[in-house]
């Protein structure tokens, strides 16, 4: 019987075989501003897909690690569904196509895992002949098991319109005890379970244009996907992914956590499963960079982590235990992922963190429910609505099946139904924005360009100055040109940098160069032509020099982010990845992953260690080799294709390894000096540091002395004894502010007892109402406290005038059956033309007019009046 592994490692070999390139498993969080995670085993490949770059070779195969939470809350329910899983997979870029593609798949299945060949089902298109006539003609597969499914089930589209095609999936059938009898096939009615699919393979060979129509892509490709869960529990014969070697180590570890065994109940099983997928998940969202946040991935890995944990307090686990989990995680599945036990501390501790923030949440969420409950009972209701339980799970991550035993215990009915209608419209909102896999192609003006031209040829790693060829310019608005020649010294946008600036000339008529984009290794020149366009012809040879004060700042500045990306993984750890950067003639901005703000010690570090390699006259070494040579050098992916050929690799003296595709300067001594200018952080989990260099960094620390030396000036003190000098103006502003504090305080005491003179009764309750002018709502709010504390029964109503209205009702709960604090704050609301509430006992609120602050007042006593 073959381990998980084993069937990865074989997928590889037997592709290897068959002239595949094996490419590494990409991260997590893909190259794509159209996905929020790696979705699908062919999201690395999708600008080869969709022509936008050149293959760098016609067949890849791969294992791809691949997060999704479409349908959540299925894991753990279903024998199959995961938030993490593997994908094994094999492409062709415009080379082989269904023949090889069908007959290979079978031949691992059946040869390669020895997968019966009787269990086997396959389906295709419903018009896909070619397909059904090779699986019989190559396979020698029996028609009778071939079966035709519409649409919905056996055709990829990229959208509406562009690439799309027929698929074949291949299906075991687990037998009549998961469903259906002797006569049942794949697709009847009540067969889910019993016919697992294992393998799809696609057929991408048409290209849907606006009016519907299918025209033959020019290059016909292959993308494959098959499930190594999926496929694993097919050989070791498990009923579920979860009791296959890739997961039950995990189920294991909990359940010794938790003192519980895994088969004891279908509850425990449930939660086992839920904590072991989604521990893996978690762990390699973490490793690949993702942090804990709000939105976007951190939110994703918050919401898989936080399940957890209630899943574990489901089975009675009250101290932190996921953690724990990971190192089992990682034994497992090193060998495959090498970054996995460098990264093991760093995952382990944001995990902790992260755990422990929820688990004080957790216990918090039954405080919520008890006010819910609470409030519930003072409004007379005996039920919590679906919106209340659902915000309760939904925002605070609090159970359902905890919120039901606790109003049950406390006489409150909740309603299952209301609950899984409003968990019905998330999922919805959900499925309308779920991940797009692949977009339309892009414009067919390159496509076109490209098979008539090819690549144009950059030569500015080396020139400032070349000839060139037009090739093509047409006008994109007034005095405003595309121009592409047939090589450039100008360097375009890229891995962060800037693109190049200079001109592009005949004689004596010149163009601007704006800016240079690259599309299909195709450089696009946009260039600003005031005078003598009509020089500007296809064919003509043009002179194209590249600003080079510009060129050299940049180079200055990139170089920069290297030393400081190194530095920074020297000085906080090597979970530091970059999450962003921009080079500028200016500046350099470098965003990455980190759990903590940077402290000013570890900033003065970093900046040290920058400059220190600066001074040691670091020359850079520029080399060109194979991925796997680049990888043996230690070298880091921080710019860059990952599936190049021939990659470049930048080197700083030992320091510094990257791949790159940047301008550099030759010695780090033309950056002379490095100097950070700030530190913030503009994501959970995300910092950013941006920094000068050269002469710009210098005139930035000139500037800080100007400063400096006016406030010594006018602290009347010299630059040496400024720091002496603050500390003690800070004392003595703090020693000024609490005096103020206790004024105020004795002030408010004397307020607060002439008060109690303006304190009436009205039908034997007593009532103080009372206008303020510019009072700011927290002192409204410790009048009000105050002056209940005192009276022990009241109701007090306060209104100030700051030009806007605020307006404090405080009513003792003896009171609050017959008024209610946030009921009446929302009619004075009202008249000010504002609105609010609040609790029965206590509430606030705010309105735009404050000349109406009286009238509201005299309402309230009319109120009072009414209902007391």
């Amino acid at each position: 019987m073959l381990t998980g592994n084993e069937v990865r490692s074989k997928f590889i070999e037997f592709f290897e075989s068959k002239n595949h390139k094996h490419f590494e498993s990409a991260s997590l969080i893909p190259d794509d501003p159209t996905l929020l995670l790696t979705v699908a085993g062919m999201v690395p490949f999708k600008p080869f897909f969709l022509g936008q770059k050149a293959a760098p070779t016609p067949r890849v195969t791969t294992f791809q690690k691949c997060i999704r939470t479409n349908d959540l809350e299925n894991v753990g329910r279903t024998a199959r569904h995961h938030t993490f899983f593997e994908m094994l997979g094999n492409f062709s870029f415009g080379d082989y196509f269904k023949k090889e593609a069908i007959s290979w798949s079978y031949e691992f299945i059946t040869k390669i895992l020895e997968i019966d060949k009787e269990s086997l089902w396959v389906s295709v298109f419903t018009t896909d002949d070619e397909a059904e006539e090779l699986w019989i003609s190559e396979c020698n597969f029996p028609k009778e098991r071939i079966v035709r499914l519409g649409e919905e089930d056996n055709w990829w589209a990229a959208g509406p319109t562009g690439s799309c095609g027929p698929c074949s999936e291949i299906y075991v059938d687990l037998g009549v005890k998961f469903g259906g009898d002797e006569n049942s096939k794949l697709g009847d009615e009540g067969t889910d379970d019993r016919f697992i699919e294992i393998w799809n393979l696609v057929f991408t060979e048409w290209n849907r244009m606006e009016d519907g129509s299918l025209e033959p892509l020019p290059k016909k490709n292959i993308d494959t996907g098959a499930g190594l869960e999926r496929i694993t529990s097919v050989l070791q014969k498990k009923t579920n992914n979860f009791e296959t070697d890739l997961l039950f180590p995990i189920v294991q570890a909990m359940g010794d956590i938790a003192g519980v065994k895994y088969g004891t109940s279908e509850k425990i099983d449930f939660s086992l499963k839920v904590i072991a997928d989604h521990v893996r998940a978690v762990t390699f969202l973490v490793n690949d960079g993702v942090i804990p946040s709000n939105e976007g991935r951190g939110y994703v890995l918050r919401r898989i982590l936080r399940r957890a944990v209630r899943h574990g307090r489901l089975l009675g686990v009250k101290n932190l235990f996921l953690f724990e989990i990971i190192n089992v995680i990682v034994n497992l599945m090193k060998d495959s992922y090498k970054d996995l036990e460098g990264n093991s501390k760093h995952i382990k501790k944001v995990v902790k963190i992260e755990e422990e923030k929820f688990s004080n949440t957790l216990d918090q969420g039954i405080q919520h429910v008890m006010n819910a409950i609470e409030e519930a009972k003072e409004s007379q209701k005996d039920y919590l609505p679906g919106e209340i339980t659902f915000k309760l799970y939904d925002t605070y991550g609090f159970p359902y099946e905890l919120t039901e035993e606790i109003c049950e215990e406390n006489g409150i009915k909740i309603y299952k139904n209301e609950f899984d209608e409003k968990m019905e419209e998330q999922r919805n909102k959900a499925r309308s924005s779920r991940e797009i896999i692949m977009e339309k192609g892009q414009d067919s003006f390159i496509e076109t360009f490209f098979d008539k031209y090819g690549k144009t040829k950059f030569t500015g790693y080396d020139k400032l100055v070349e000839t060139g060829k037009i090739l093509h310019i047409s006008k994109i608005k007034e005095n405003t040109y595309m121009i592409i020649t047939d090589k450039t010294p100008f360097y375009a946008e890229s891995g962060g940098q800037k693109a190049d600036n200079g001109t592009i000339s005949i004689g004596t008529s010149v163009g601007k160069v704006l800016d240079v984009q690259k599309q299909k290794d195709i450089y696009i020149h946009t260039v600003k032509i005031t005078d003598g366009v009509s020089d500007f012809i296809n064919g003509i040879e043009v002179q194209m020099k590249v600003d080079k004060s510009r060129r050299v700042a940049m180079a200055k500045n990139h170089s920069a982010t290297h030393l400081l990306q190194k530095a920074l993984r020297e000085i906080l750890g090597d979970h530091v990845q970059q999450a962003g950067s921009l080079v500028t003639p200016e500046r350099l901005r470098f965003d990455f992953n980190h759990y903590e703000p940077v402290t000013d010690e570890e900033l003065e570090k970093v900046e040290r260690l920058v400059n220190i390699q600066i001074s040691k006259t670091l020359p850079s070494n520029i080399r060109y080799m194979s991925m796997e040579e680049a990888k043996e050098t230690g070298a880091m992916a921080l710019f860059g294709d990952k599936y190049e050929d021939i990659v470049r690799v930048v080197s700083f003296g030992d320091f510094s390894t990257e791949l790159c595709g940047g301008i550099h300067v030759e010695n780090v001594s033309e950056i002379g000096l490095f100097k950070i200018v700030s530190e913030t952080g503009i994501a959970a989990g995300i910092r950013r540091i941006e920094a000068q260099t050269g002469f710009t960094a210098y005139e930035g620390i000139k500037t800080m002395e100007k400063i400096m030396g006016s406030i010594s000036k006018k602290l009347k003190t010299t630059s040496s004894k400024l720091e002496e000098k603050v500390e003690k103006t800070v004392d003595e502003l703090k020693s000024s502010q609490k005096e103020l504090e206790e004024l105020k305080l004795k002030l408010s005491g004397y307020e607060v007892a002439s008060l109690f003179k303006e304190v009436r009764e009205i039908h034997g309750v007593k009532v103080l109402i009372k206008k303020y002018e510019n009072k700011d709502g927290s002192s409204l709010r410790d009048i009000i406290d105050k002056v209940k504390n005192k009276l022990g029964s009241c109701i007090v109503i306060l209104g100030s005038d700051n030009k806007k209205a605020i307006f404090t009702v405080g009513v003792t709960k003896d009171l609050t059956s017959k008024i209610k604090a946030g009921d009446l704050v929302k009619q004075l609301a009202i008249i000010a033309g504002g609105n609010g509430g609040g609790r029965p006992d206590f509430a606030q609120a705010g309105g735009k007019d404050g000349t109406k602050v009286r009238e509201a007042l005299n309402k309230a006593e009319e109120i009072l009046t009414e209902r007391l």
